[in-house]
């Protein structure tokens, strides 16, 4: 060891560098207390936080993972719902339709029975019209051809007679 520190102390080694072994084991000395005190009170508790805060760094990417996969469940749920509310409104919509059209049909049919029924009392109001003119013609008539027998024949036909030669007449018309 004397040959070491004679060869840290001579000018020549390390002292012509400009280090002496003193020094150097001061300083060697004061690193390993320092190291050691950091390693106590520094260190440690710097990695404690460390490691806390790569577990919560963790417990984030797994927590995200987790929430991705709930997402994507939660989407296929809605996508299903969505699928099965469509094909209910669309059933609705067609159920919708159905009754209007059968609305419209039920409307139309109601339509052409009270239309069916005006043309029937329109016809029978019109025979009915009908009858009563050529009655009142036949009773027009009647009296005419009374009033030309009379003019003619210069008497007066009694109501019998004249009776039944206005209706050989009509018939006589009629089938002409």
């Amino acid at each position: 060891m004397q040959t070491l520190v004679t060869h840290f102390g001579s000018s020549s080694g390390l002292g012509a560098l400009g280090l002496s072994l003193s020094s150097f084991l001061i300083q060697l000395g004061t690193f390993i207390i320092a190291l050691l005190v950091l390693r106590k009170w520094a260190f440690r508790p710097i990695m404690k936080v460390l490691n806390d805060r790569r577990e919560a760094i963790e417990k984030g990417v797994t927590l995200g993972e987790q929430m991705e996969r709930e997402k994507a469940e939660l989407e296929a749920k809605v996508a299903a719902t969505l699928t099965k509310t469509r094909v209910q409104a669309d059933k609705i919509i067609a159920d919708a339709n159905t009754t209007a059209r059968q609305m419209v049909h039920d409307a139309e049919e109601a339509a052409r029975t009270k239309a069916g029924g005006i043309v029937k009392e329109a016809t029978a109001r019109g025979e009915f019209e009908t009858k009563r003119a050529w009655r009142k013609l036949e009773g027009q008539l009647a009296s005419l051809v009374t009033d030309a027998t009379e003019a003619v024949v210069g008497e007066k036909v009694d109501a019998n007679k004249d009776s039944a030669l206005i209706n050989r007449a009509l018939k006589e018309q009629i089938k002409a």
